[in-house]
């Protein structure tokens, strides 16, 4: 009889789960919402100012601020996949989820981050055309070309996610149906599992193997060849202008993978390290990029900034009782 009850429980697998991001702290959740929500509240506000910003303004319709428009485009959409939900299982208890729901978040939130990192390739690409061949610019980096280039980054982001959340749908999930994340994270729905799971986890490291060393690799190697062509340059202005573009670039790059790669680190190595704080580290990776790159992108970028400002002087006057 106990075999059977064995046997029964091994063939069911779970269709619903709970997220349950902050296990320790359960019992005063809704203390949470706070400061999570002015967090997102900065991201949208954040983000979206600067998108605005160079969609109403021609002069910033260049390949490069066009991109930088992409990056912050894919940070909103990385926070909108999970933080939304997540702060409304912290006032209302509503944690539950289906299978089909878990893994389409899956989908949505590692499509993202992956194409925050290919939008990082394509500016690279830019820089170094406009800086290693200057004169060829217009020609190389045209909106047609651009375009393309948009499309291979949002292909390769489907082609590295597909294959991990195919594997994970074919898994069955009967140890439990508690996920003790905010959201459906790979290898914390992988946890629940029963049988063997190590293509999945083949699979997964591949695909983050390839992302941070190989994609770093490359970001790296071209922002050297860069700087070594704008140290080359003999107007010092000039290549005072492109070394701070490419600082500012190296700076969204070096939060972007570092934060990766720190949850990474702290999830495969720190095991005694509570539920709490593994959760707080991926939190800290995944909203990290997103409040920082539309802060270092609206201080560090001359062009951004000076705009930015204008419209909010343009704003202030229109609102002004004087003005009437």
């Amino acid at each position: 009889m106990a075999g059977w009850n064995q046997t029964a429980l091994a063939s069911t697998s779970h269709a619903e789960f709970l997220l349950v991001g902050f296990p320790g702290v359960q019992e005063s959740r809704f203390l949470l919402f706070i400061p999570f929500f002015c967090l997102y509240l900065l991201i949208i506000t954040a983000n979206s100012i600067l998108i605005h910003t160079v969609r109403v303004e021609e002069s910033l319709h260049s390949p490069m601020y066009v991109l930088i428009t992409l990056l912050l485009t894919a940070n909103l959409c990385t926070s909108s996949t999970f933080v939304p939900r997540m702060l409304l299982g912290f006032l209302f208890d509503l944690s539950h989820i289906s299978l089909a729901g878990c893994l389409l978040q899956m989908f949505f939130l590692y499509f993202f981050i992956m194409l925050d990192c290919n939008i990082l390739l394509l500016m690279a690409l830019d820089r170094y055309v406009a800086i290693c061949n200057p004169l060829r610019y217009t020609d190389i980096m045209t909106g047609k070309y651009l375009a393309k280039l948009s499309l291979a980054a949002v292909l390769r982001s489907i082609s590295f996610v597909s294959p991990v959340v195919i594997l994970a749908s074919k898994v069955r999930f009967c140890h439990s149906n508690v996920i003790k994340h905010f959201v459906c994270e790979h290898m914390a729905l992988m946890s629940l599992s029963c049988g063997d799971i190590s293509r999945n986890k083949i699979v997964g490291l591949a695909m983050r193997v390839i992302t941070i060393i190989f994609d770093l690799g490359f970001l790296l190697t071209s922002y050297c060849m860069i700087i070594h062509t704008a140290l080359k340059i003999a107007s010092a202005n000039i290549w005072n202008k492109a070394l701070h573009t490419c600082g500012t670039h190296l700076m969204v790059i070096l939060t972007t993978y570092f934060s990766s790669l720190l949850s990474s680190i702290v999830y495969r190595m720190g095991k005694s390290v509570s539920e709490d704080v593994h959760n707080l580290i991926s939190m800290t990776y995944l909203l990290l990029p997103c409040v920082i790159n539309p802060i270092i992108y609206g201080i560090r970028t001359k062009e951004i900034r000076e705009h930015l400002l204008k419209l909010l002087k343009k704003r202030e006057l229109a609102s002004s009782p004087l003005s009437g």
